[in-house]
């Protein structure tokens, strides 16, 4: 029997608001608080809660024969805490059965293992804390931010302790070979990685809906039928998509959520597939072969490459301009700061730029809370500027930062000073005008009766 890896992924970024030039130095906070909120909330009643009810259901219900593959990054993780603590909660519930794996990621869903190997280990090792501690697992295999590998991050995450990686099957990389056996790193063959079957898990998450295709409407029954008529030498099928194609991409009307709902079991009544989560299938299959990776490939875009967040200048600058900052970073102490340099990092930003506008250019507009990427990234260099001032301040770079640093120092102890000294006068004066209210003798009104009244009005006529 085939086995069929049912992999998810969930992701949400930290969004900034408009920030202008003018409020580079002045304003530090950077984030569109309704954006996030909304977003997530928006995002959780159509696709989270909803999708978490029925997999709970599913994996109740088959007790161990039906078996799925998570991976939430850190940011996720943090936006369920501030927005949507039930939603934490229906994941945990999914933990609870003992039939979900949990996979290590960067914090911050992230392209730092393309860049520096001390930063990387931190994000991994900072995500999977909080799996530990949310869901009670420490992962053992790793899957990169969108997929992305390359023989050398293959090396890299084995000697992190992990004993898998998974990526995408791209035609250009195997060739002639198929995405459904278990293959291993050509660096480090320790190191296993399994190939995602690009073409029927985008039947789901990107074809399913559309009424143009032919093979519309997709059933868990067709489906199922596809699978069986692959070549019966084959080990696995790796179906790995974002979590957000049940309700979000894919909307409740299209039926999303029957296919969900009934997959498991067509499959399962088959008698010709199992379940199984990555590490199962490291145990169960021997690699066939090694995979040679020199480039990095991700999942993204029908290039299946690195262009959808480092394919234009724009990317490149702010990459670089981001990474610049590193050293000073990983001796930086101030959780604020990093905390932002976190967000800074979100691959997101780096998309948002992408100036695709053929065929894929429609799935970028998609995600895209700016008009242009020319705004995004003008957007991300003002938030990121003033970063590199607030950072400067607390790690200078040359001595001429540490001078205007210390400059600085003197100012703001000068500006709290005469803050506070305002603040005395002020309470002073408060003191001193009532002070002289309570001094003052209180004066009781004349009282005048209607006798002296019409005395008086008499007075005044015969005057």
């Amino acid at each position: 029997m085939k086995s069929v890896c049912l992999y998810f992924q969930i992701h949400q970024p930290f969004r900034y608001r408009k920030y202008r030039f003018f409020d580079i130095g002045n304003d530090h906070y950077y984030y569109d608080d309704y954006a996030n909120e909304t977003i997530l909330r928006k995002v959780a009643n159509n696709c989270y809660l909803p999708a978490n009810k029925v997999l709970l259901e599913q994996l109740k219900k088959h007790k161990g024969r039906f078996k799925i593959a998570l991976s939430i990054s850190g940011i996720a993780l943090e936006q369920f805490e501030l927005y949507a603590p039930e939603v934490l909660h229906s994941f945990q519930e999914l933990a609870d059965t003992g039939y979900v794996e949990f996979l290590s990621e960067t914090y911050s869903h992230s392209l730092v293992s393309l860049f520096d190997g001390e930063s990387f280990e931190r994000q991994v090792k900072d995500h999977d804390d909080k799996i530990e501690t949310y869901f009670g697992q420490r992962p053992t295999v790793f899957r990169n931010t969108e997929m992305i590998y390359s023989d050398d991050i293959g090396d890299k995450v084995y000697k992190m302790g992990f004993k898998a990686m998974l990526t995408e099957g791209a035609k250009h990389v195997l060739g002639w070979k198929s995405p459904n056996f278990l293959y291993c790193n050509a660096v480090n063959p320790r190191l296993k990685v399994l190939m995602r079957n690009y073409k029927l898990s985008d039947d789901i998450s990107f074809r399913f809906s559309n009424k143009g295709w032919n093979e519309y409407p997709l059933t868990a029954e067709k489906f199922v039928n596809w699978m069986n008529a692959l070549d019966k030498n084959e080990e696995m099928i790796n179906l790995f998509m974002d979590y957000e194609t049940f309700g979000e991409h894919q909307t409740k009307d299209s039926g999303i959520f029957d296919f969900l709902k009934n997959f498991p079991e067509v499959a399962l009544n088959s008698g010709e597939f199992t379940f199984d989560t990555p590490s199962e299938i490291v145990d169960k299959y021997q690699p066939i072969s090694a995979v040679h990776v020199p480039h990095p490939i991700s999942w993204a875009d029908e290039e299946r490459d690195l262009s959808a967040w480092l394919g234009n200048e724009l990317q490149e600058e702010a990459f670089g301009k981001l990474y610049d900052l590193k050293d000073r970073m990983l001796r930086c102490t101030d959780p604020v700061m990093i905390k932002d340099w976190n967000y800074l990092q979100i691959s997101d930003h780096m998309y948002y730029m992408c100036t695709k506008f053929f065929s894929d250019g429609e799935v970028h507009m998609y995600f895209n809370p700016y008009s242009s990427p020319y705004e995004a990234f003008i957007n991300y260099m003002n938030v990121l500027s003033d970063f590199r001032i607030r950072l400067n301040a607390l790690v200078p770079e040359s001595e001429t930062d540490r001078e205007i640093a210390a400059l600085k120092e003197v100012i703001d102890e000068k500006e709290d000073r005469l803050t506070k000294a305002e603040e005395e006068l002020r309470n002073l004066k408060k003191k001193l005008k009532e002070a002289k209210g309570a001094t003052l003798p209180k004066v009781e009104k004349k009282k005048t009766t209607k006798k002296t009244t019409a005395k008086s009005k008499t007075k005044s006529k015969s005057n």
